[in-house]
């Protein structure tokens, strides 16, 4: 019997810049030292999936090429153009949404292939929010690449998913670092990964504005959810923000070995406070 430390890694909203989690991991791993809990919302969802099922580092790298690249959000939803232009005509339904999702919808079925939560051999918490009335849904059984999804949905980018009677949409629009998750589940230390996000400039067409908006509202409510955290709970929570000394847009893909040596660079800044905690009582 061991009285060692449950260790979560949360991993929040961030889309590329989640791959700054591959890095960390790699110290981790390279120490011997284990997750015990994984939790990952939005885009970190992807890879805290990917990683709860065993796929070693680099692996999940080659399959990230496949899987995150700018194509995904290429295929424009007609039906929005017209109820754009028509709103009398065309009136939007429950939910309005720019781009089609079968790109997307296909590569994770095929990243995930029918695996479910059962299959994880680290247990898994997946956060999405309901649609309608803005509440944390933390997803934990069912298909993996349903979960991923739902966590993924960008309002107004892609549709939000239904699951039973609810409708899920981003993890972000309730929590972009879903700390709490890995409280409630019972870890001693917690790893919280977030992300700032990065001005886009110029703003010169509606798909910029729409993803600066939703940066700005994220780094708001990071920034609050932090805060919070900090005061409200005594659990130890080693905050890990990575500094990019350039802009990090959603689909740069061609930066991922650059921000995965950002991750390696975190986790070796924060290992000496991690092992700390690991030996105290």
């Amino acid at each position: 019997m061991t009285n060692r430390k449950r260790i979560a890694l949360v991993v929040g909203w961030g889309s590329v810049k989640c791959t700054a989690a591959l890095g960390l991991l790699r110290v981790l791993r390279r120490e011997g030292i284990e997750i015990d809990l994984l939790v990952g919302g939005g885009g970190g969802s992807i890879y805290a999936a990917l990683f709860a099922l065993g796929h070693p580092v680099d692996d999940i790298v080659e399959m990230n090429a496949r899987l995150w690249t700018r194509d995904v959000t290429e295929l424009p939803n007609r039906l929005a153009i017209l109820q754009l232009l028509f709103p009398r005509q065309f009136k939007a339904r429950e939910f309005f949404y720019l781009r089609e999702d079968r790109l997307i919808n296909e590569r994770l079925q095929t990243a995930f292939n029918g695996k479910t939560f059962a299959d994880c051999i680290i247990p898994l918490f997946i956060p999405a929010t309901d649609y309608m009335t803005g509440h944390q849904v933390v997803l934990s059984e069912g298909l993996l690449w349903e979960a991923v999804r739902a966590s993924i949905a960008l309002p107004l980018v892609f549709a939000p998913v239904r699951r039973g009677e609810q409708l899920l949409a981003d993890a972000y629009l309730s929590d972009p670092l879903p700390v709490g998750v890995a409280m409630r589940e019972g870890a001693d230390i917690i790893l919280a990964l977030g992300f700032e996000s990065t001005p886009i400039i110029p703003l010169d067409n509606f798909g910029k504005f729409l993803f600066h908006v939703q940066g700005v509202m994220t780094g708001n409510l990071l920034k609050a959810s932090s805060a919070f955290h900090s005061m409200a709970h005594h659990l130890e929570v080693i905050s890990i923000v990575p500094r990019f000394d350039r802009p990090i847009h959603q689909f740069d893909t061609h930066e991922v070995p650059y921000i995965i040596s950002v991750g390696e660079r975190e986790g070796e800044r924060i290992l000496p406070q991690l092992m700390r905690l690991m030996e105290s009582t």
